[in-house]
């Protein structure tokens, strides 16, 4: 059970490396689980960021059909949200928030 919605791409083990550690301009990456409740509440705020052009790009990680980069990066809590820049995480973020909260937390990362 996948929480990906039609706005936040997916991304997976297999294509991390390319897709957010690779990428020309940020990434965040919502670490989240079908199971989870905050991480359903976080899903529309992301997809209308995603929307937009919010200055970065927003993907999604199913922690439980992608075990080794969730371990690769402690996550432990879900949602959690992780800011990358040219391949190194810069901010990381853990449970649901509004979109304005969201926005003014990863301010001064970006």
């Amino acid at each position: 059970m996948s929480a990906t919605t039609s706005a936040v791409p997916a991304v997976t083990d297999a294509t991390f490396a390319t897709d957010v550690l690779a990428a020309d301009r940020p990434v965040l990456v919502d670490f989240t689980a079908g199971w989870c409740g905050p991480c359903r509440m976080i899903a529309p705020v992301l997809a209308d960021l995603a929307a937009g052009d919010p200055g970065f790009d927003i993907v999604e990680l199913d922690v439980d059909a992608n075990p080794e980069t969730t371990a690769a990066y402690g996550v432990l809590s879900m949602p959690t949200l992780m800011l990358f820049r040219a391949g190194e995480p810069v901010k990381s973020l853990v449970g649901a928030r509004s979109k304005q909260r969201l926005l003014a937390d990863l301010a001064g990362a970006l």
